[in-house]
């Protein structure tokens, strides 16, 4: 994803209490992404032992907390239905704005979380299905975290309850 260094990704950080490798920082994915240094995907869903269920629901529930905050942002937001058509470097301000008017308007307003606001749009409806095979950094990325989300550092109770 970012192999001309154009995202300004961080440099890994070490996760705690494992080994000390430091891992990238990523983005949380679907099946329709190809897995990479940066892009973070499911296993398939055939034969899944039990750290690679929990591997999956993690992630799948971090990719939903996203596209819930950004549901929410985009509803009190209009603008984020249609592609911006600016230059990259406005798109940010324009972004970390409307991050901010919505904070100050929720704390303003008192409101709660309404439904309105949780109804989710799917904004990546036309982007294919990858059936790339990652590099084997990817995978052993993932297999990491998968590693990681089972440590006792990485653990959470309530995880095996969903797997």
């Amino acid at each position: 994803m970012d192999e001309q260094k154009l995202l300004n990704i961080p440099e890994d950080i070490c996760l705690p209490d494992i080994d000390g490798t430091c891992m990238p920082f990523v983005f949380v994915a679907d099946e329709a992404f190809s897995i990479s240094k940066h892009v973070l995907r499911p296993y398939a869903r055939k034969n899944l032992t039990n750290l690679k269920r929990i591997f999956n629901y993690r992630l799948t529930r971090a990719r939903r907390m996203v596209e819930c905050a950004f549901g929410i942002l985009a509803n009190k937001w209009r603008i984020f239905h249609r592609p911006l058509d600016v230059n990259p470097e406005f798109c940010d301000s324009i972004v970390k704005a409307a991050c901010i008017l919505h904070n100050l308007v929720r704390l303003h307003d008192g409101k709660q979380v309404d439904q309105e606001d949780i109804e989710s749009t799917t904004y990546f409806n036309n982007i294919a299905p990858s059936n790339k095979r990652g590099k084997q950094t990817a995978l052993n990325n993932r297999t990491y975290f998968a590693r990681y989300f089972t440590s006792p550092a990485g653990n959470v109770s309530w995880q095996y309850e969903y797997i």
